[in-house]
């Protein structure tokens, strides 16, 4: 442990930095050259593998000292190829050489020396910028690009190390920009309709799946090009993004247009509770240009917004609102308390028979509240904890039809509304 903690703090006084190898020091991990993307590589600390045919196991062009692995693959063409070595920074230490080598090989097995076929020029002794070519590669191809640090010539002791860039061109390698276009069939949608996109690809020969996206929010991944939403708002805008080529790939997006979604809004008001047989007044609302109310045969008119309707059980109503082709519908219940017994007549005579207007089962409700009103609005009775010590006798009231509200004031916030008829 001490040796080597003083290694480490001679090298860092001396001024050399110790870095560890690249990964593509090894030919298993070439890296993959891509075109229009230039890269900044080094086989600085790199050496050889030495075995009988292993990767390094060849001498044309040059013998390796500390070799560094690229890969090509062709495109579908084949053809010519460029490598430019650009912006040559050589370590500078006693005894080191400071010139680089490189060599494009085919390997019929991969990294298997045994196999190697070189193509192309051969460098050696390079100082400077300098670029290799190779003609007639085969489409559909994989090449290695081996780089190598040269050490040869009087009081050279350790192989060349530099840094330096790569960038490959060429018809073999050059391939037709891809494009993405976005589409749909609803450009103009209803609130909460299924909307479907379809992304197309151009010179696109494999792809990966398919982010979308809405406003800029990932909201869906496929591995078709398709997608399917319900969620859209007015104005939305759908994107889509992917890769096309396993090997290098480039990024493609496309947006659709912002679609037009309308919106149609709709109210079927408050549910209440009334007793069996009570005439209420619907209460809708909307902002569309035509409605109709079901079931239409308890409705007084069903393209009014406030009809009346009568209701002998408990019944939900729908009012379905309609414009410009989109349609919307809210419901309302008119639910029958069967607890209370209201009856709609009454006939203070005095006869001792029916003379008050009785409720049974409202003193299950002493916080109740009751109001009576003649048909103009005028009210006539209204009194808190209406019961059979309280009940109302028409107080000389002409015969006629007077309307009630009765508010339970319970925890549902239950409310009568009815008719209620006077007999002298």
């Amino acid at each position: 442990m001490r040796t080597v903690v003083i290694f480490l703090l001679m090298a860092l006084f001396s001024g050399h930095y110790v870095s560890a190898q690249e990964p593509y020091n090894v030919c298993q991990n070439a890296l993959e050259l891509c075109p229009g993307n230039p890269i900044s590589v080094n086989n600085i600390d790199a050496n050889i593998t030495g075995c009988v045919n292993c990767e390094d196991d060849f001498n044309y062009c040059f013998a390796p000292d500390n070799s560094i692995w690229f890969q090509i693959s062709t495109n579908t063409v084949g053809g010519t190829i460029q490598i430019d070595f650009t912006n040559l920074v050589f370590e500078a230490n006693p005894g080191q050489d400071n010139e680089l080598q490189a060599a494009l090989v085919e390997a019929t097995t991969p990294c298997a020396a045994n196999t190697y076929t070189q193509i192309g020029s051969c460098h050696f002794d390079e100082t400077g910028n300098f670029a290799l070519t190779a003609l007639g590669l085969l489409p559909n191809t994989t090449y290695y690009l081996v780089v190598d640090g040269d050490n040869n010539g009087v009081g050279i002791t350790d192989p060349a190390e530099c840094t330096f860039d790569l960038e490959i061109s060429g018809p073999a390698v050059d391939r037709i920009p891809p494009t993405s276009s976005i589409s749909t069939t609803t450009p103009i949608a209803c609130e909460n309709d299924i909307v479907t996109y379809t992304s197309t690809l151009t010179d696109c020969p494999d792809t990966s799946d398919f982010s979308w996206f809405v406003n800029g929010n990932l909201v869906a991944t496929t591995s078709d090009p398709f997608f399917q939403t319900t969620s859209l708002a007015d104005g939305d805008i759908v994107s889509v993004s992917n890769t096309c080529y396993s090997v290098c790939p480039i990024p493609v997006q496309s947006n659709a247009p912002a679609i037009s979604v309308q919106s149609v809004q709709v109210d079927a008001g408050n549910s209440i509770t009334v007793p069996t047989g009570s005439t209420v007044q619907l209460n809708g609302s909307t902002n569309a240009s035509s409605w109709v109310w079901s079931p239409s045969f308890l409705v007084s008119d069903t393209s009014a917004l406030n009809p009346f309707a009568t209701v002998e059980e408990t019944t939900t109503f729908a009012l379905m609102a309609t414009e410009n082709g989109c349609s919307s519908t809210a419901y309302v219940t008119i639910s029958v308390d069967e607890l209370l017994e209201i009856p709609n007549t009454f006939s203070p005579n005095g006869d001792n028979i029916n003379d008050s207007w009785e409720i049974d089962g409202l003193e299950f409700y002493p916080d109740n509240q009751m109001s009576i009103f003649t048909r103009w609005g005028q009210k006539v009775f209204q009194t808190a904890a209406y019961s059979k010590s309280k009940m109302w006798d028409g107080e000389n009231h002409a015969e006629g039809v007077y309307y009630f509200v009765l508010d339970l004031n319970d925890n549902n916030g239950t409310q009568y509304k009815g008719t209620l008829t006077l007999i002298r």
